[in-house]
């Protein structure tokens, strides 16, 4: 069971927006269940917090969390990416840039402040991602299931791995250049228009070879 219920204080290093459930006249425990919204590419965690206060679901606590750094070109918003890239054909901004950073910077939260700090177990956790956001919360959940003990500084970590409660991304698949060894068995659901070009049929192959469950 979770011992404290996260604030703002808890992510000094990330832009994050917190949404409670609605108060219990019965408890004052933390809420049983977490859910990390990452928004797209360019937007920002003050809108997307809007999203988190019209799902406002029971029993979960919802922590909307800001892209790791911002576009370059006075372009406004923000991005999960490793860098900032052009597709040739298009001109538009390239979704899949390379999640290392977003990665690190994710799972340090997860395991240093909602595990450790407040006591929360990974199958309590789960991550709705849009876009770019999409493939960043893929990537987080397959590292949460990684053993990690050879790791050292503050890449190391000898807790809790394995599977969170389920990653839902909205338009977007597996990166392309993310690692496929090993499979992980958080739930996975892909959700896309009928002829998406993020969400191919290529796409959901990828992304199975990863996840052992994706629903589509």
């Amino acid at each position: 069971m979770p011992t404290k219920t996260p604030t703002t204080s808890d992510f000094p290093n990330l832009t994050v927006t917190i949404t409670h459930p609605s108060p219990s006249p019965t408890s004052t425990a933390p809420s049983p269940n977490i859910l990390l919204l990452l928004h797209g590419l360019g937007d920002t965690a003050a809108s997307f917090t809007k999203f988190a206060q019209a799902l406002r679901l029971p029993e979960t606590t919802i922590i909307t969390i800001q892209g790791i750094a911002p576009l370059p070109f006075d372009l406004g918003g923000f991005h999960w990416g490793d860098d900032v890239s052009f597709d040739s054909a298009t001109g538009a901004l390239e979704m899949d840039a390379g999640f290392t950073k977003a990665t690190q910077v994710l799972s340090g939260m997860v395991r240093r402040t909602l595990i450790t700090e407040c006591g929360y177990r990974l199958r309590e956790i789960m991550v709705f991602g849009f876009g770019q956001g999409g493939m960043a919360g893929l990537a987080l959940a397959r590292e949460l299931g990684i053993e990690s003990k050879s790791a050292t500084g503050a890449e190391a970590w000898d807790g809790e791995v394995g599977p969170i409660s389920g990653v839902v991304s909205i338009g977007a698949a597996y990166s392309v250049d993310g690692s496929r060894v090993g499979k992980n068995r958080s739930p996975v659901l892909l959700v896309a228009g009928r002829d998406s070009v993020a969400v191919s049929d290529d796409a959901v192959r990828r992304t199975k070879l990863v996840f052992e469950f994706v629903e589509e």
